[in-house]
């Protein structure tokens, strides 16, 4: 495993293990604050984190990094628009974006070891480079993973008083057009028990890509969406590996509150996820954070009256809630993994759609106070290649991409690291996924001395790599 911040692979000694101490039992929230002056961990910068995953990889060259001087066959077909911060322009179809420069910051070097799918995602997804015994991507989720991010923070930031879950991951797995679900979304090594609290609701349009109902197939056939609305009946999985879960529609919230007032009544008989799964439900605020297709028309029209819209309103209000991490995959089917018509489907299906939900997204976090607390960032798995390929596309590209982020602290429009002028390879500033997760770790306050174990027992460190420098100025 690359060293991303002075130290070699991620596993502990056993005398490391004792000297980190109880960090390595969970951290609940009552108990960060006297553990980050023990241990010097860092301030935290936000309260919330939102990761938007734009599953299938967007096209930095087209959005972000545009390489004006480069050939033709490098440059592609968009026109660029310059934006609110002096020396930067963006993709002719981002206006939103370039009105809002000011307040985000890009980081244009960051880089994963592959340019497959499976492999990327799960670097990404997990914060690793390296692969543990026994990973094949044509496996289930299981032990054969490293744990995902959300996963590392419901370990991290375990609270049983809590009503939340730590980390929410919405609206759906990550699947390629076979429906295999891609690596690192789950818990792995570190347990099923703590799963991030996955939320499956988007409508079961098997070969719709985008933002349903506006969906679109990469070919440009017709095709009408495969549901009756943008969200189907929740199917809401607490964690706790499937002990007593409880499901439900959010609707009948007289049930569930009869069900509150019984637990109330019942004292200690139920089990912790049976008690967190009918508390959760009973919170009206929390219940209302689902039903985005209900909100207010002007809203909704505000963020886009699609999956992409009402997925980030969804993560806004969960945050609002009090979750620690909400990762929003944008977009089933790969959605970003434009081999063929590259320009077409973002023009016409894709980047209108996010430029919408984000420049939203970002307004209405600084509209309710809660920007300052919140960072956001978007990113997909990789970039894509910088030549043009015979059938209008762009393929896989590992070696570099650009991440976008705003809020918690960061300062708007720095630009961080560099590519090439093909946009091949990063030219300053390399960034991985073991910095990548470092950043996530320590906006939300985790201590860096932390470690979890493995369902074997054996101590991990939770951080691999040093945070991205220059988000905070």
């Amino acid at each position: 495993m690359r060293e991303a911040d002075g130290h070699r692979g991620s596993t502990l000694s056993r005398r490391a293990a004792i000297q980190a101490g109880a960090i390595g039992l969970g951290l609940s929230t009552t108990h960060l604050a006297g553990l980050r002056a023990l241990r010097g961990a860092p301030e935290a910068k936000a309260k919330s984190v939102i990761f938007i995953f734009l599953t299938g990889g967007l096209s930095h060259h087209d959005t972000f990094d545009m390489k004006p001087e480069a050939p033709v066959e490098v440059r592609g077909e968009f026109g660029r628009i310059s934006t609110k911060t002096p020396g930067l322009q963006v993709c002719e179809y981002l206006p939103l974006l370039a009105q809002r420069s000011d307040r985000y910051a890009l980081l244009r070097s960051m880089q994963v070891e592959s340019s497959a799918h499976a492999q990327a995602c799960h670097m990404l997804l997990t914060g690793r480079l390296d692969f543990p015994p026994g990973f094949a991507v044509d496996k289930a989720p299981g032990l054969n993973e490293w744990p995902s991010i959300p996963a590392v923070v419901t370990y991290a930031l375990q609270n049983q008083r809590a009503k939340l879950p730590p980390a929410v991951i919405l609206p759906e797995p990550s699947v390629n057009e076979a429906d295999q679900v891609r690596p690192g979304q789950y818990a792995g090594r570190l347990g099923e028990r703590w799963d991030a609290w996955h939320i499956d609701i988007a409508a079961k349009c098997r070969l719709g890509n985008g933002a349903c109902p506006e969906c679109f197939r990469f070919d440009g056939s017709d095709f009408q969406h495969g549901g009756e609305g943008v969200f189907e009946l929740p199917m809401l999985e607490l964690p706790e590996g499937g002990r007593d879960r409880l499901r439900g529609r959010i609707d009948l919230l007289g049930e569930i509150q009869q069900q509150q007032r019984d637990l109330e009544r019942a004292g200690d008989e139920f089990d912790s996820p049976r008690r967190q799964a009918i508390s959760v439900l009973a919170d009206e605020k929390v219940t209302n954070a689902f039903d985005v297709e209900k909100a207010d028309q002007k809203l909704r029209e505000r963020y886009g009256d699609n999956k992409f819209g009402l997925s980030l309103l969804m993560a806004r209000r969960l945050v609002e809630s009090g979750v620690n991490l909400v990762q929003v995959n944008l977009g089933k089917n790969s959605s970003w993994d434009t081999h063929r018509n590259n320009f077409i489907t973002l023009k016409n299906n894709l980047l209108p759609p996010m430029d919408r939900a984000v420049s939203a997204l970002l307004d209405d976090l600084g509209e309710s106070g809660l920007l300052d607390e919140t960072l956001v960032i978007m990113t997909g798995e990789f970039g894509r290649t910088p030549k043009i390929n015979d059938r209008a596309g762009r393929d896989h590209w590992g070696p570099v991409n650009t991440v976008m982020f705003f809020g918690g602290g960061v300062q708007g429009g720095n630009i961080i690291g560099a590519s090439d002028r093909t946009g091949s390879e990063p030219t300053r500033d390399i960034q991985l996924p073991e910095n990548f997760a470092a950043t996530i770790y320590e906006a939300l306050g985790i201590p860096r001395t932390g470690i979890w174990r493995d369902v074997d027992g054996r101590p991990h460190r939770i951080y691999g790599g040093r945070a991205i420098p220059g988000l905070y100025g």
